[in-house]
């Protein structure tokens, strides 16, 4: 067993094997060590999130090594039969490959107990274990662009069955109707670690559990409320946004949330509401028309805001003073008023790459999971935002409008240092779980170089790129694990990609190191056409208040 460094809150245990890793991650969940949070099983690793204020990372690592990981792979979990049309696509292919026929692939998989070891991927993607040991087959050498939902798949010595559409590199060899996950079940996901399953061939039968088509969840809008946001213009990459979804990874769910938590936590502060409330976040040119009187506050990156009054009515009520009839420009950092009918017109980044809105009372949408965040990955969530969409707004009962100190309608209120497109952005970075696997060349590469943020960047990651890239010396095939915010995972063309809010719970590339915690809100406000130049921490200072506004310089 080995403890790597993943961030200044996160570890990666290593282990031999893959019962190793399930009876570690059964043991910490039977017998949970305080400050650990949330753990995410894989082929052969446990990546431990903690609280660095209730234990430290070394006080974990003594009590993770004195863990018993003997248990054999369990073997009394709950059975779940899965009815499977044998009809896909690479049957045929998967049986030349094996020197066997199709029906002697299909005896094969019907013929053993498998074993859920592990979630990631999609949210309800299970790796199944303890099949035949012939079905033994590679990944396609180019994965499908979209594999339907409900395919079943061999790559390696797994089985999985995709929950929705994806794409992916796995054999399909046959399909079910059986919901994978379904946000109207409780728990949502079919299969879970510890689980047990038996696929059961119905091919050209009728399959008795077939389920209607999965719904995204309701977002609760309606087109008749008098208390709303009206989305005239949804501008670019405009979610709704809270602080995510924690603890879910035995769903194969990450956290998703706001790429800037500050940001977004200040929007909601402004407005009274408490702080993990979702807001609006935006990469500009987000237009909304109040439907009833609202409070709104704009944080995050700078951008222009301008109110556009209402347009005149037959109904109207008497003419407002001229001053007030105008378009007229939003206090800085400050709660406003939104009348009845008027529209908050925001501009594109100047400085920074996601603004946040909040509304007092916060909004009227359903939550997936215990939060309003939308995963453009997982496709949980709300829809993103488009024109003609209304946000029910709820009435505020309680919270005091916030100032932020300094603030007034004239003078305008200081904000945190955000960087522009041009500038250079240094961010700490802690080493592992995977720096081994690269050169010391690579190693030096990464800290010596400018990184450029591309245009193909998004809540995904920031795909980067630099003049030389990360070499390996270890060309291995690395089994999935656990993945966090901020890992730089290094694809085979050796431009990293840096994991932002909807990174994928597990992944199958090295990752170098990692950006440090306190620095993942200023990665989340770093532009398309800014560089990154990054530092590296043996001992992580604590955060501070003032380390994001000295962290990134003017290119000259």
């Amino acid at each position: 067993m080995r403890v790597l460094p993943v961030n200044t809150d996160v570890l990666l245990v290593e282990l031999d094997e893959l019962s190793q890793a399930v009876a570690l991650n059964q043991s910490l969940l039977d017998d949970p060590i305080a400050g650990v949070h949330e753990l995410v099983p894989a082929a052969r690793t446990v990546l431990v999130r903690f609280h660095p204020t209730r234990i430290d990372a070394a006080e974990l690592t003594r009590l993770l090594l004195q863990r018993d990981v003997s248990a054999p792979l369990g073997a009394d979990g709950e059975i779940v039969q899965v009815p499977v049309s044998y009809d896909g696509d690479d049957l045929v292919e998967v049986a030349g490959l094996l020197g066997v026929t199709p029906a002697e692939v299909i005896a094969m998989h019907t013929a053993s107990t498998y074993t859920v070891a592990f979630t990631g991927f999609a949210p309800g993607f299970s790796y199944l274990v303890g099949g035949d040991p012939r079905l033994d087959v590679p990944r396609r050498s180019v994965p499908r662009t979209a594999i339907p939902a409900g395919a079943v798949g061999l790559a390696g010595t797994y089985s999985g069955v995709y929950p929705r559409v994806s794409p992916g590199g796995w054999q399909i060899i046959g399909t079910t109707e059986l919901p994978m996950f379904d946000l109207r079940r409780d728990p949502p996901a079919t299969l879970r670690p510890g689980m047990r399953v038996r696929f059961v061939d119905v091919t050209g039968k009728p399959d008795p559990h077939a389920a209607a088509p999965l719904t995204s969840a309701a977002t609760g809008a309606e087109s008749g409320s008098r208390h709303a946001l009206e989305v005239v213009a949804s501008g670019l990459g405009s979610t709704l946004q809270d602080l995510g979804r924690p603890g879910h990874a035995d769903l194969g769910v990450s956290r998703s949330g706001a790429l800037d938590h500050d940001s977004a936590r200040l929007a909601a502060r402004l407005v009274g509401n408490s702080s993990d409330a979702a807001s609006i976040e935006t990469h500009g040119g987000l237009r909304l028309r109040a439907i009833g009187e609202q409070v709104l506050a704009v944080t995050g990156a700078r951008v222009s805001a301008t109110i556009r009054p209402a347009p005149p009515s037959e109904t109207a009520a008497p003419a407002l003073p001229h001053r007030e009839q105008g378009i007229r420009p939003v206090p800085d950092l400050q709660a406003f008023a939104l009348r009845d009918g008027e529209t908050l017109e925001l501009g594109f980044p100047t400085h920074g790459s996601v603004a946040y809105v909040g509304v007092r009372g916060g909004f009227a949408v359903t939550p997936t999971l215990d939060s309003l965040s939308t995963d453009v990955l997982s496709g949980l969530g709300p829809a993103a935002l488009s024109a003609g969409d209304v946000l029910p707004v709820r009435r505020a009962s309680v919270g005091a409008v916030a100032q932020v100190w300094g603030a007034d309608s004239t003078a305008g209120a200081p904000h945190r240092s955000l960087p522009a497109p041009g500038d250079v952005v240094t961010l700490d970075v802690v080493l592992g779980p995977r720096t081994e696997m690269f050169t010391d060349d690579a190693v030096q590469t990464l800290f010596a170089q400018q990184w450029d943020v591309t245009a193909q960047s998004n809540r995904v990651g920031l795909r980067l790129h630099g003049p030389t890239p990360l070499e390996r010396r270890d060309h291995r095939e690395l089994e999935s694990e656990g993945t966090a915010s901020g890992a730089l995972q290094v694809p085979p063309n050796g431009q990293p990609v840096l994991f932002m809010a909807d990174h994928p719970l597990t992944g199958g590339y090295p990752v170098i190191g990692s950006v440090a915690s306190y620095h993942l809100n200023l990665a989340g406000q770093v532009p398309i056409g800014a560089s990154i130049r990054f530092r590296t921490v043996t001992d992580p200072p604590q955060p501070a208040s003032a380390v994001d506004d000295a962290s990134f310089t003017k290119e000259n």
